[in-house]
Parts: structure tokens; C-alpha cells; sequence
């Protein structure tokens, strides 16, 4: 058998990818999140599927899952909110069904900040404006950040930040920035990204942290901040410059 690790997307049903759908249709187990995966997907699952809710289980238990399903020569679809390639605690999964010697492949989603963008109508890297994103988060009652990555280190850069797991504490954010991108520095917040309950809030470092105590976030939503939110004059990219030269294969 087989463990997929699957991105469910960041929140509406219908985008996860044709593959994550196909594979999902497919496993005779499924273990998601009950918390963060809409419920509408386990509707993919087949006939009689063994549907695992793992928002009250532990990584052991999570673990013990997976392994009983390979023994018993049983496909698992591992959903996981938004992309598997960030924030998902995928890989301590992947290192004890190493240890185990079960098999596993991955199947990539839409990440919550692709889903955030998207509904602020923001292209996040911008010529001659910025080119860099950086996803990363703060260290609170969370797994304490490596040196070198806190957000003054980060906010030197001047890339647009994005931080996941940091609604929270948007004062934190806000006071930590605001000496490297200035009081008018463009941010936006986006909660609950593609579902039918979506939060947009646009505004700048100076009032960001105010909008969001007034719509009462805490928790499932992205920070952005940085120039590339608010750039309306700019040059057109290279990429289909009438002046670029062409070259025919």
C-alpha cells in the first residue's frame, strides 16, 4: 500500500487539484483534519472508506494509522489543509514511515497564501517593485523559530512578508515591521481564504492591527506586507516586452 499526502487546498472543496481528487477516490482510508479540511471532500472518498479524524490525535496515534492501514495492504489518503510543502508537520510523518518502512508519495495543493493573493487580486511579485516573497511565521506558544529567521532579521529584506499562524498577535507583527517598512507600508489581512465565510481586510502597517481586533480574527488567516500590495506604477514585465528578443526553436 500506499500513504499520499495529500494538500486539500485552503479551504473551498473544489480546489484541490483533479489528482488529489483521484487519488482520494481511490484509497480505502482517509485521515484529515477535521478542523481545517472542508467536510465536503470526504465525499470523494469510495463506498465504505475508513474515515480517520486526526484534529484530537496525537503524532503517535497519527503514526499507528498509517501503519495498521499498510499491513493490512490499504491505500491512505493523508489530507492536508492548503500545500504539504509548508507548515503541514508533514515531514515528522515522513521520517517515522521511513522508520517503519511505509511507503508514501505527495500530492501538491493550492497554499493558503496562492488562495489569499488571489482574493486581494495580487500579483506578490512585481517588477521593478519586489521579487521576493518570504513565507514564515512568528514564534509564540509555537515551536520556536531557527536564529536568524525573527521578523526584524526577516524585515531588513523589505520582500513582501507573509505569516501564516500570526492573526493572533498583530500587534506583535505590526511593532516588529514597522521600523523596516514604515507606517504606510501596504498589508493586508485575508481569514478563512476561498471559503464562503472569507475575510478580506487592506490597509497599511499604521491601521492593519485595528482592523483586525474589529473583525475579531484570531486564527485561519494570512498577514501580507509589503510594497508589492499596493504597486500600480511600474514597467511592464520582460517576460512580453514587444522588445525583448525573440528566438524561434
Amino acid at each position: 500500500m500506499t500513504v499520499y499526502f495529500i494538500g486539500a487546498g485552503p479551504g473551498a472543496a473544489d480546489l484541490i487539484t483533479v489528482r488529489g481528487a483521484r487519488t482520494l477516490a481511490a484509497c480505502q482510508v482517509c485521515l484529515y483534519a477535521g478542523s481545517l479540511v472542508p467536510r465536503e471532500l470526504l465525499a470523494e472518498c469510495p463506498d465504505g472508506a475508513r474515515l480517520v479524524d486526526t484534529a484530537r490525535l496525537n503524532l503517535d496515534e497519527i503514526t499507528a494509522e498509517l501503519v495498521r492501514a499498510h499491513e493490512a495492504g490499504l491505500d491512505v489518503a493523508r489530507l492536508h489543509s492548503g500545500d504539504p510543502s509548508v507548515f503541514s508537520a508533514v515531514a515528522e510523518q515522513m521520517r517515522r514511515l521511513d522508520a517503519a518502512g511505509v511507503p508514501y508519495e505527495v500530492v501538491p495543493g493550492v497554499p493558503a497564501f496562492a488562495a489569499a493573493a488571489a482574493a486581494l487580486k495580487r500579483e506578490l511579485t512585481v517588477p521593478t517593485v519586489g521579487q521576493t516573497v518570504i513565507l514564515t511565521r512568528i514564534a509564540q506558544r509555537a515551536t520556536a523559530m531557527p536564529p536568524g529567521e525573527d521578523l526584524a532579521t526577516l524585515g531588513r529584506s523589505g520582500a513582501l512578508l507573509v505569516l501564516h499562524l500570526a492573526a493572533g498577535y498583530v500587534d506583535r507583527v505590526v511593532e516588529e515591521l514597522l521600523p523596516h517598512y514604515g507606517a504606510d507600508c501596504p498589508a493586508a489581512v485575508v481569514a478563512l481564504a476561498s471559503r464562503p465565510d472569507e475575510v478580506v481586510l487592506r490597509g497599511t502597517l499604521a491601521d492593519i492591527a485595528g482592523q483586525v481586533k474589529e473583525a475579531g480574527i484570531v486564527r485561519t488567516a494570512v498577514i501580507m506586507v509589503g510594497r508589492t500590495l499596493g504597486a500600480s506604477q511600474f514597467r511592464d514585465s520582460h517576460l512580453y516586452s514587444a522588445d525583448r528578443e525573440r528566438h524561434v526553436c
